[in-house]
């Protein structure tokens, strides 16, 4: 049973073997990695088929404790213990390094939560990519 369903993320303790070897080995991770890099990296522990990690990330995604990088296609594990169903989650993405920072702004938040309902529209979920050069990368 994930926690994840009453505002804060599942814990460690909850995850079955395939999801702990996949939740450290986003943790671990220096820049996201795609469902075959962890495979790859996991080979050695006993994962052999892309399934096994698929799965082990579906669940992680949905108890809060890794979020998917649509325009990359690649997961990174959470940085930050927010109740992920009220907050909008947004990431910039360094295309040079790979780095991903994650974050919230309560004025995106309130600004777009403006317009949902002032149109009626119900949003799931909200999740901001923002992709360009991180500080690191950027030329002096």
């Amino acid at each position: 049973m994930s926690t994840h369903e009453h505002g804060a993320p599942a814990t460690a303790r909850h995850l079955t073997r395939n999801q702990s070897l996949v939740f450290d080995a986003l943790t671990a991770a220096d820049a996201p990695l795609s469902a075959y890099a962890i495979l790859d990296a996991l080979r050695d522990d006993g994962l052999r088929a892309p399934l096994q990690v698929y799965r082990a990330l579906d669940k992680l995604v949905e108890a809060g404790l890794v979020h998917r990088l649509e325009s990359i296609n690649a997961f990174v594990a959470c940085r930050h213990p927010h109740d992920h169903r009220s907050r909008i989650i947004a990431f910039a993405i360094c295309g040079v390094c790979g780095q991903v920072t994650e974050f919230s702004d309560e004025t995106v938040e309130r600004r777009l939560g403006g317009w949902a309902g002032e149109h009626g529209f119900h949003p799931d979920k909200t999740v901001i990519e923002i992709r360009g050069t991180c500080s690191s990368c950027s030329p002096a």
